[in-house]
């Protein structure tokens, strides 16, 4: 198999470190791995400020893939982390080889991410915020939110988990192309459980005939869940 490349950009609340099983059994495999952690998350919480927007965690990731001078580019984007790989494919169409939409919510013109949940859930995320006392950001749930019950695993979660930056909800992605700027595009769709909170955007994606639609039967955190069977997928992708 040829060589490839990668780069595996996090949902909200995670940070690159989230994709550590899958990375290391790509890397295993001869491939090319980058796992950019988002701005103000993980590693680099400390960076957590209130100007922090969606266009902040685009440039994040059009930035490594710069930096490092990548080319035909896996480009993987979970949950929140979609709509981040979206905008960076709008534009930097000619370093990607192949959208990879993770169990992901889509971006819509002129909306927020914010502006797709429902309303109960955008005011339990801000209870969650007040109730830990911070303006600009919003706590993690508890791993099962996620779909991960596994003792090791939950206890692996909840020491990484970081607050979100509000900013990145409420703030729209501008894209000048239509979305997926005509690559190659695979949804892969996290069954078991199903994460609620991307079921619109699932749907989307599946009811897209350009669109490569695919399964599977894991919960949303699937590169902790499920690390071989979602290898297994990243490595049969054309």
């Amino acid at each position: 198999m040829e060589r490839r490349t990668y780069v595996l950009v996090h949902g909200a609340w995670h940070g690159g470190w989230c994709w550590r099983r899958v990375a290391d059994r790509l890397r295993g495999a001869g491939h090319a791995v980058f796992t950019p952690t988002l701005t103000g998350l993980g590693e680099r919480r400390h960076l957590l400020h209130e100007g922090i927007t969606l266009e902040t965690f685009v440039q994040d990731v059009a930035n490594v893939i710069a930096a490092e001078e990548l080319s035909e580019v896996y480009l993987v984007g979970h949950s929140f982390g979609g709509r981040v790989a979206c905008g960076v494919a709008d534009v930097m169409r000619d370093a990607v080889r192949r959208l990879v939409l993770l169990d992901a919510g889509l971006p819509e013109p002129g909306k927020a991410a914010w502006d797709d949940l429902p309303p109960a859930e955008r005011e339990a995320r801000l209870a969650r915020a007040r109730a830990a006392g911070l303006h600009f950001a919003v706590p993690p749930p508890p791993p099962p939110a996620f779909g991960v019950t596994e003792p090791a695993a939950v206890a692996w979660l909840e020491r990484r988990l970081t607050p979100q930056p509000l900013g990145a909800y409420t703030s729209p992605l501008r894209l000048s192309h239509p979305l997926g700027n005509g690559l190659p595009v695979s949804y892969v769709r996290c069954t078991a459980p199903a994460y609620e909170p991307i079921a619109s955007s699932a749907e989307q994606a599946r009811a897209r005939s350009d669109w490569e639609y695919l399964e599977l039967a894991t919960g949303h955190d699937a590169m902790v869940t499920a690390p071989d069977a979602l290898v297994e997928i990243l490595l049969a992708l054309q």
